[in-house]
């Protein structure tokens, strides 16, 4: 639009500033580089100074157009103001010289209308965010859009104050408003007259709980920093920056919770940083020479002048002998060969050794959901027992990780506290010969080995994979006696599996017969529930039995089939 010389005034002392109306209000006054240009140099050829633009022909030139219509120099004292900076757009504005010399740097987002922007520079939003402004009354307009053109905001933003670039002028565009999709784009460094930002979003169609709802979630929880676990239970531990426990809550309930911890609007911190500038993973570091303890999520600094650079320590394989870490750089340059990094809070050191790599980025720190699964971010890791058989992750060698088909299987319609369930192999009948003791065992020995009756061990075979992660199991002693044993967790060999931490293990004889009790217990409430990973179909063999009188009346025994991952309901017929 054209200039209102009402909206503008020129001080004596050069001050140019904006005296129009507000933003977002009808008729407020914003104009172009080369109007305010045009306006100034119309003023400057006057016979004498007028009302309150004190600029006439015997005034010093007040601008230049340095070559385009997108570049205006203004001369000598003449200056603009923030309030006055906010109201132009298409181009740059450069005023002052040497330590006073400011940039206002254009920029023009081709996006759809009325897309929230936000600008992360030196670190931080700009926290004025005035492009986000409606103008003319247009509710669904950014400001100065060009809708036939596809521009949905177009403003200026200081990158040079005081002498000084800005962070190297380097600025980050990101839209993270919930319900809707999340995009980042980088200015790695702006130039003279309009930068581009390409900055849109639609509604999220697997984002559509209630803000409020998401908010009151509690049980998610995250433990941050290096984290390894089995993924894919293939015997190599594989390595995350995050290990995140999605609660009562489905897997696209949980990336709900996850955008809105992280949209523009939240309050949260993570990692140490601000939730909403969280970006996860920038940068993985090749590091020797360490000294010290590093402190988990802390500042990091490096180098001097041009080759300063801070980030946000996310991950170390060790926080005293590190040789890798993993950031999230936040301002600066990234380190060269040698450069010593050292932790703000700790004070310990590493130096970078080499090799740095550049990691890919998620618009959503956890990735995306297809509305039942997820597709990882990387290095972003989520507790294996949470996964889906379609559910991804990606670990910090950048490699994508399936996870097993974790399935629950459950008992419903059982007496409480009165109830006894036995769950186990099926093979016509209770499968108690599965197995046999590979060696002698001695009471309470913490370790038990079990080898090949029925069914064949082997990393790849049944018993290996849907046996649960930790549990119980039943071995016969020499008298024939099976006793329950309980267990922490267990590894396949080729040909033997081996239970740790046992307790409640009898003395007995090599050979001796043993079986996986899935579920073996006096239940409390009228269900029982197990989850293991679910492999190949298996039968199991369900026992449900209550004999005594104490409490009510006793049962007959039900006794029943079902597949893993499944549910039965017990039908206690009375004993009378």
């Amino acid at each position: 639009m054209a200039l209102n010389e009402t909206d503008w005034a020129v001080a004596l002392n050069g001050n140019i500033t904006y005296i129009g109306a507000a933003h977002g209000a009808d008729g407020a006054g914003y104009v172009t580089t080369i109007e305010l240009h045009r306006y100034l140099q119309d003023k400057a050829d006057d016979a004498s100074a007028l009302l309150d633009d004190l600029v006439d022909i015997t005034s010093d030139t007040p601008s230049d157009r340095l070559g385009i219509d997108n570049i205006i120099q203004l001369l000598g004292a003449y200056n603009i103001d923030t309030t006055a900076s906010e109201h132009i757009y298409d181009g740059s504005i450069i005023q002052g010289t040497g330590g006073t010399e400011k940039i206002y740097d254009g920029f023009v987002n081709y996006g759809n209308a009325g897309v929230n922007i936000q600008l992360l520079q030196n670190g931080a939003y700009i926290t004025n965010d005035f492009w986000n402004n409606t103008v003319f009354g247009a509710a669904t307009s950014g400001l100065n859009a060009d809708a036939g053109n596809g521009i949905s905001a177009r403003f200026m933003v200081l990158v040079k104050d005081a002498g000084a670039d800005i962070d190297g002028r380097r600025l980050i565009g990101m839209t993270r408003e919930y319900l809707k999709t999340f995009k980042e784009f980088k200015v790695n460094g702006t130039g003279r007259g309009n930068n581009t930002l390409a900055l849109d979003n639609v509604l999220d169609g697997n984002n559509v709980t209630a803000r409020g709802t998401i908010d009151a979630i509690v049980d998610i929880i995250n433990t941050e920093g290096f984290n390894s676990q089995d993924t894919d239970i293939d015997g190599t531990p594989e390595d995350y920056y995050s290990n995140w426990t999605r609660g009562a809550n489905d897997m696209n309930t949980f990336v709900e919770y996850i955008k809105a911890v992280t949209a523009y609007d939240s309050v949260q911190t993570i990692y140490g940083l601000s939730a909403k500038i969280f970006r996860g993973i920038t940068h993985e570091i090749d590091v020797d020479t360490a000294t010290g303890t590093f402190t988990g999520a802390e500042e990091l600094t490096w180098g001097t002048g041009a080759t300063a650079g801070v980030g946000q320590l996310l991950a170390i394989d060790s926080p005293t002998v590190g040789t890798k870490l993993w950031i999230q750089l936040l301002t600066g340059v990234i380190p060269t060969d040698g450069v010593v990094i050292t932790g703000t809070v700790s004070s310990a050191t590493v130096a970078m050794n080499a090799t740095i790599q550049e990691r890919p980025i998620s618009f959503v720190i956890a990735g995306s959901s297809t509305g039942t699964a997820l597709n990882g971010a990387y290095g972003f890791g989520v507790l294996d027992t949470d996964l889906g058989a379609s559910d991804k992750l990606v670990d910090l060698t950048n490699t994508t990780i399936a996870p097993p088909d974790y399935r629950q299987t459950s008992v419903t319609g059982l007496d409480d506290g009165e109830s006894r369930v036995l769950v186990a192999a099926d093979n016509s009948g209770l499968m108690s010969d599965q197995f046999a003791l590979n060696t002698t065992v001695i009471a309470d020995a913490g370790t038990v080995l079990l080898k090949s009756n029925i069914e064949t061990l082997g990393t790849a075979t049944q018993s290996a994979k849907d046996t649960p992660a930790s549990g119980q199991f039943r071995l016969y002693d020499d008298a024939g006696v099976s006793h329950i044993v309980s267990y922490t967790s267990y590894t396949v060999e080729a040909s033997t599996m081996t239970l740790l931490g046992c307790t409640g293990t009898p003395a007995a004889t090599a050979n001796n017969n043993a079986f996986i009790a899935y579920t073996d217990e006096l239940v409390s409430g009228t269900s029982t529930t197990f989850t293991a990973v679910f492999h190949s179909a298996r039968t199991l063999y369900v026992r449900v039995r209550d004999g005594g009188t104490v409490n009510g009346t006793p049962t007959k025994t039900f006794q029943t089939s079902l597949s893993l991952g499944s549910s039965t309901s017990a039908v206690l017929t009375p004993d009378i």
